[in-house]
């Protein structure tokens, strides 16, 4: 599946990760990422099947549902390269900056948006549209991918009318720090400093991860601010989203709120008691179907 990719880059060259073929772990990964090359354009890539499934998103992903984001397919990337960001020097493939935008869990869904199984999701995107459920410090809720008919390459990448979606206007630009290379230099999407090109070309790998044990939900004293969590993936029932930043990330006064199964894989999502007046209300009370634990 890395053919393609591997055939454009010269590793000696480019930063970038060499990666091959992997199992994912108990959970769905995704990440955008910048890339200021030739041309602007936003890489939307979800974990599946072992390697990163990839979009160039050239206006970058919105929550509005009224935008209709041309994705246009690319090559399958590793899985390793969800914690890219650097430079690829001039001469190389995509030159340019590379910086992570957003990142974070996400969870397969049906037409019904209940979650399917990774090899049901393969299905889904060979036969020109995927659903899925994410949750990002930026992207949160129901997208889905569609394929252009009579086109291979050209998708639509569009936001469901759901709790998280908004009505006015959604530049990614404009949710970004530091765009300069001085500073993509100095930090990498964990913080590490990264590959140069006088460097030996060896890079840190880092993932986000979530707790994987089961238990009793604890309450605790009240948390500040609402805190990360992945999309809770019960069979049969519409999955449910915690807050609004990565599963990577805790906060004093979390607490485990559902473990999940399907066709093998668990998932178990975080969430934290946000007081009244940081809570988010829902535009419909059927947007999920279970009822809060």
């Amino acid at each position: 599946m890395l053919k393609d990719y591997k055939k454009k880059r010269n590793f000696r060259n480019t930063p970038e990760p060499a990666g091959s073929k992997r199992s994912s772990g108990d959970h769905l990964r995704f990440v955008v990422q910048r890339h200021d090359a030739t041309r602007l354009h936003y890489d939307f890539r979800l974990e599946l099947d072992g390697v990163l499934k990839s979009w160039a998103v050239p206006k970058g992903p919105s929550m509005n549902p009224a935008d209709k984001r041309l994705a246009v397919q690319v090559e399958d990337h590793p899985v390793d390269y969800i914690d890219f960001a650097g430079v690829i020097p001039e001469g190389n493939y995509g030159a340019g900056v590379v910086q992570v935008w957003d990142h974070g869990n996400y969870i397969p869904v049906n037409a019904e948006i209940e979650p399917i199984s990774e090899k049901e999701a393969l299905k889904w995107l060979k036969n020109g549209e995927i659903k899925f459920v994410i949750q990002g410090s930026k992207l949160s809720g129901e997208f889905v991918l569609v394929r252009l008919k009579r086109d291979e390459k050209n998708w639509l990448l569009i936001k469901h009318n759901d709790e998280y979606a908004v009505k006015t206007k959604y530049d990614a630009e404009k949710l970004i720090k530091g765009k300069s290379k001085k500073e993509i230099f100095a930090k990498g999407a964990k913080g590490e400093k990264v590959w140069e090109s006088n460097r030996s070309a060896k890079t840190t790998s880092g993932r986000a991860t979530v707790s994987r044990k089961a238990g009793s939900a604890k309450k605790t004293a009240k948390a500040k601010k609402p805190v990360s969590g992945v999309a809770s993936k019960t069979v049969g029932s519409k999955p449910r989203i915690s807050s609004a930043k990565p599963a990577s990330r805790t906060t004093k006064g979390s607490k485990t709120v559902s473990v999940v199964k399907s066709a093998g894989r668990k998932t178990t999502a975080t969430a934290a008691k946000a007081s009244s007046k940081s809570a988010r209300k829902p535009v419909s009370k059927k947007a999920y179907g279970t009822k809060k634990a």
